[in-house]
């Protein structure tokens, strides 16, 4: 049986952090706040994935109240995510993100973000999708205060 599952995610910008996109470190003057190292893109893939096999988000598997995770590279956490997956009988075929930021620019990056989200995932770079668009300086994202992620995963269950 295929099954699908979305993932959203978003986080605001913060001052003194490094910006965590796709697993991969991108310049920009501000990077994302959050309890692990905020990588948005990778937070809406994993919550694709785990709502694909019928798990809850992310925040169960790791909760933000627990120190011990604190920086956690969020390619760990997709790690966990396609585990927990092929533990439910799951074989994950491919996944597709959308980025929505003003900047930074993201494409220089997106070759290097597939190929980790892929060695995280046990996938081909061909089988992750990732795409960037702006908010046509609407809301939050066009006032440049934050970055948000959406996501797909299919999956064949076993």
């Amino acid at each position: 049986m295929t099954r699908v599952g979305i993932g959203y995610d978003v986080h605001p910008f913060e001052d003194g952090r490094r910006l965590v996109l796709g697993g991969v470190e991108i310049p920009h003057t501000r990077g994302l706040k959050g309890h692990s190292d905020a990588d948005v893109l990778c937070h809406a893939i994993a919550d694709a994935i785990l709502g694909a096999v019928g798990e809850p988000d992310i925040g169960y598997f790791f909760p933000p109240s627990d120190a011990s995770i604190e920086g956690i590279s969020s390619l760990k956490i997709l790690e966990k995510c396609a585990e927990v997956a092929r533990g439910k009988g799951a074989k994950l075929n491919n996944v597709d993100a959308s980025l929505i930021s003003e900047a930074p620019k993201i494409m220089p990056h997106v070759a290097l973000m597939k190929e980790r989200i892929g060695v995280a995932l046990g996938l081909n770079p061909d089988q992750v999708g990732i795409k960037a668009t702006t908010n046509e300086r609407l809301g939050f994202v066009g006032r440049e205060e934050g970055i948000a992620a959406m996501a797909v995963a299919c999956v064949e269950m076993g």
